[in-house]
């Protein structure tokens, strides 16, 4: 393929992407991102997570809030592409039924999953390409910080024992087991220490396999290390619509909050240098959810509920830290004025018309479009739904109508009662629906 046929491919499929509202990461690189006051906290996190190499530092993180249609996930997808840049490895995590933010270990493995790699497009264990870095100096001083961590019974034996395994072994199905674990799935101890006798490392034998409960936090402190240990600056994950949490059982509300605020680097029991994360919430999440005013008021409740169980009043002070962040720390994104709306679609159109080399007129920004049409999604699906059918018909002069008939509104959800199900953080049947 030529040089201008892939570019032009670029410009249709950035296209396609804001036509449908999700714009892909080749719209975001051709349109930009205009909210500087953010993005700079961004940059100021990232140059500190690149050189947070020491033990004992704490990791970064930052909210962005915006009401729906404002550009949050345009914001996320442009952080994406700026730490690639920087030379960090970045996961993109949607909250959703299938990674609900009180379960580390399913947002761990969407992270693992989704991650890119910088000018690589394959599976991130894949993509480090540990053996080929085993002589570099900042493979050896993972191999070190993970050898040291395991005498010392701050990270579990089992990582050792599959990294020495996963170095040594030429059995690609036990390698591939290996890269499973650290990605999340769970492993037969047994099996490992099979195949470390038959390569006679025995000496990587001596460990006891680890409780479930604690391997979340030690498999993102080794991944962490592993993407240092391959040369990368560290880890930026993008979590977005964390206001779905509203949706959870108050006990599953408080957990989220305690692992949002692990996430963000305010839990000084895991400490993840070289971490940064960025959660994309709406801005009336905080007030309608957490504040003693709103109508949940879980400031006021949630605290409360996990103190009384044995089992979770450990998160109570971390939910606390997670919560008063949502309400006093959020980046507000600033909602673009009639100007910056209409260099935007300046910009779409210019975009628009190379990539169907056809000359597309320009787009009167009305009087009656102020309100929720201010939402850039909407102002550019209506202007490429017009250059479509004028394209195609010349003769059309189309007129979009739009009906905002859909907003997110916490209070339409209902909490479900507190029961045994709560207390095994496992979501009821219609509970994060």
């Amino acid at each position: 393929m030529t040089g201008s046929g892939n570019s032009n491919l670029i410009q249709r499929r950035a296209i396609e992407a804001l036509r449908n509202g999700v714009p892909n990461s080749d719209a975001v690189r051709l349109l930009g991102c205009n909210q500087p006051k953010a993005e700079s906290h961004f940059n100021e996190l990232a140059g500190e997570a690149a050189n947070a190499a020491a033990p004992g530092e704490r990791s970064h993180g930052m909210l962005v809030a915006g009401e729906f249609g404002t550009g949050k996930s345009h914001f996320l997808t442009h952080l994406q592409e700026r730490a690639l840049d920087l030379g960090f490895v970045c996961s993109k995590v949607t909250i959703s039924k299938e990674t609900p933010l009180f379960y580390p270990d399913r947002v761990f493995k969407a992270a693992v999953e989704g991650a890119r790699v910088p000018d690589h497009k394959g599976r991130l264990v894949e993509e480090l390409d540990l053996a080929s870095k085993i002589d570099e100096p900042s493979y050896r001083q993972f191999f070190g910080w993970v050898a040291y961590e395991a005498e010392y019974r701050q990270l579990n034996g089992l990582f050792r024992a599959c990294l020495v395994a996963y170095q040594e072994s030429r059995d690609l199905d036990i390698k591939s087991r290996i890269e499973g674990f650290w990605g999340g799935d769970r492993i037969i101890a047994t099996d490992v220490k099979k195949e470390l006798r038959r390569l006679g490392r025995r000496d990587a034998c001596v460990f006891r396999a680890p409780r479930l409960a604690d391997l979340p936090p030690q498999r993102l402190r080794f991944m962490l290390e592993m993407i240092k240990g391959a040369g990368y600056k560290g880890w930026v994950l993008l979590l977005d619509e964390i206001e779905l949490l509203s949706t959870y059982t108050p006990l599953q509300r408080g957990k989220a909050y305690a692992e949002l605020a692990r996430w963000m680097g305010l839990s000084k029991q895991d400490p993840f240098p070289g971490m940064v994360c960025v959660g994309a919430v709406t801005e009336d999440f905080a007030i309608a959810t957490v504040s003693p005013d709103g109508k949940k008021k879980d400031w006021d409740y949630i605290p409360e509920k996990l103190r009384v169980r044995p089992r979770l009043e450990a998160l109570a002070p971390l939910a606390e830290k997670g919560m008063s962040m949502l309400l006093k720390e959020s980046f507000a994104l600033d909602v673009p004025t009639p100007s910056e709306l209409r260099d935007s679609l300046e910009r779409v159109r210019q975009l628009y018309s190379d990539a169907y080399a056809w000359i597309a007129p320009e787009i009167e920004l009305s009087g009656h479009s102020v309100g929720f049409q201010r939402r850039m999604r909407y102002k550019v699906r209506s202007a490429i739904n017009q250059w479509d059918l004028q394209r195609l018909d010349p003769t059309a002069r189309p007129e979009t109508v739009s009906d905002d008939s859909w907003h997110y509104s916490p209070s339409l959800d209902g909490d479900v009662p507190d029961g045994p199900g709560d207390e095994a953080w496992e979501p009821r049947s219609g509970a994060l629906d």
